[in-house]
């Protein structure tokens, strides 16, 4: 009877929801719609700057004809537009997602360019020549001004997006973990504008556990679910179906406009590293990618890091000192601790710290098997006896891992990224194994700003696997600066 009742509200609110994914599907259209406006006005700037910048500020002693310029932006504009159109940058399938936008942006501005080039050798009616500074301005200021619009308004479009609008109603056909995962992960990022309704289960007769999303059964009720739920997108997990059944929907349905068929990876546990399809002799092939945040993402992250571990070295040098001097007053033994972890592609090297417990930690430890076993549990021990007085301070404020600013020079760790882990620690992870060694452990993290050492082992996990998931470099911005509030705060750390 309580499946009965759920599906009954479901399929009401359905009929609700068709409405209001009328109004989503139309309020997607018109959120391209001030996209030509916006890249028209940037194109006028771009053109005007450069003309303003080279001619007016910058030395130039040809003679210069203000009415060639001005014909060369009346033509400039609308051309640039059709091409931006026919790099599909006005398509909604390109935008609001991803960096394939951006490079669009790159690539339509410079063929614009060449326009412009091929106008002024092909209709030249005096001795003057287009300037190849302008020229080069133009590229440089089109591509900056396009791209910081283009920035600026997907910021927009994500917040409204999590206000519920401009999304499109998913239904995954497979409810085994891969199903439920991809349905964990766009629920967890309402930015991506996919609202996940419900599950489809191609198994009429199995037993579905009771979750917060309805399940219903049996591919033959897919169109009557895409009637009554206005369905735009369907996410197909191969795993969940047999090679019959998946054949069969994609001929019912793959020349359907609507909804728009997708078809998951098939590699849940695998699949935040990222993946390429390749055709190799007709033959469509997914390569799994070693690390997880690669091309600009990595150049990105790679300057953050080589820039800001420097430029912190250099600013806390006189710090560093002082906590070298206070340690090892404080109790015998070396100043730096070397801890042995796991970093990318499973590489073991040794972590830098501030030396905060006793030399013979590990024995102690041993011979004490109450301690031992907390450790063995949650990887932390709580008003541990093994701490020295200097060493509490250093844990209470993080600072003990600020040699760690080395570890980044030196290409091993990165100022965010998943928490470092020992060898032993590795199994804890699991599945997940994988995705952990596919980027750089962080000096700070998702875990650092979350709770820090109160959290459990399992929240930890999970926690990492979403940074992964999840990775840009705005996200790694945000964490750098709550990890300076959650320290100040000494939350969490012991």
């Amino acid at each position: 009877m309580e499946a009965v009742r759920r599906e009954s509200a479901i399929v009401q609110s359905g009929y609700q929801g068709g409405v209001a994914q009328a109004l989503r599907r139309s309020s997607l259209g018109l959120a391209v719609v001030p996209l030509p406006f916006l890249d028209a006005v940037c194109i006028v700037l771009s053109l005007w700057s450069a003309y303003t910048l080279r001619f007016q500020v910058l030395p130039y002693y040809s003679p210069v004809s203000p009415v060639l310029y001005l014909q060369l932006t009346l033509l400039a504009v609308p051309t640039w537009l059709v091409i931006f159109a026919l790099y599909g940058l006005y398509h909604p399938e390109n935008l609001f997602g991803g960096l394939q936008e951006y490079a669009g942006v790159v690539n339509a501005c410079t063929v614009g360019l060449v326009g412009i080039i091929l106008y002024g050798f092909l209709d030249r009616q005096g001795p003057e020549e287009i300037s190849r500074g302008w020229l080069a301005l133009v590229w440089g200021f089109s591509v900056l001004t396009i791209g910081a619009t283009r920035f600026l308004y997907r910021r927009l479009i994500y917040r409204l997006r999590r206000r519920g609008l401009f999304t499109r109603r998913v239904l995954i056909v497979g409810t085994n973990d891969e199903g439920r995962g991809v349905a964990d992960q766009l629920r967890a990022a309402p930015q991506a504008g996919m609202e996940v309704v419900g599950f489809l289960d191609p198994r009429e007769s199995s037993d579905i556990p009771a979750e917060d999303l309805p399940v219903w059964k049996g591919l033959s009720t897919l169109g009557e679910l895409v009637r009554q739920l206005g369905i735009e997108e369907v996410i197909v997990v191969p795993t969940a179906l047999r090679r019959e059944e998946l054949l069969e929907l994609y001929r019912d349905w793959g020349k359907e406009a609507r909804p728009r068929i997708r078809l998951s990876s098939g590699l849940y546990e695998l699949f935040t590293t990222g993946v390429q399809v390749r055709e190799v002799g007709f033959v469509p092939l997914v390569s799994l990618n070693r690390t997880r945040i690669t091309g600009m993402d990595a150049l990105m992250k790679g300057v953050l890091d080589y820039v800001g571990a420097a430029l912190l070295l250099v600013l806390l040098s006189p710090l560093f000192l002082v906590i070298a001097v206070a340690v090892r007053l404080d109790s015998p033994g070396p100043v730096i601790h070397r801890r042995r972890v796991v970093g990318l592609n499973g590489r073991v090297f040794d972590a830098y710290k501030f030396r905060t417990m006793i030399v013979d930690a590990d024995a102690y430890l041993e011979s004490h098997p109450e301690l031992k076993r907390e450790w063995e549990e949650t990887g932390k021990i709580r008003n541990d006896p093994r701490v020295t007085r200097v060493g509490k301070w250093l844990r209470r404020t993080s600072l003990d891992e600020l040699p760690q600013l080395v570890n980044i020079l030196k290409g091993q760790m990165s100022l965010v990224g998943p928490r470092m882990i020992t060898p032993a620690e590795l199994a804890r992870f699991g599945r997940w194994q994988h995705n952990l060694l596919t980027v750089k452990p962080g000096l700070t993290g998702l875990w650092q700003v979350s709770g820090r050492a109160d959290l459990s082992y399992e929240d930890r996990v999970r926690l990492d696997m979403y940074y992964i998931r999840n990775y840009t470099i705005w996200l790694d911005l945000r964490l750098l600066l709550h990890t300076i509030r959650v320290v100040l705060q000494g939350k969490g750390a012991y």
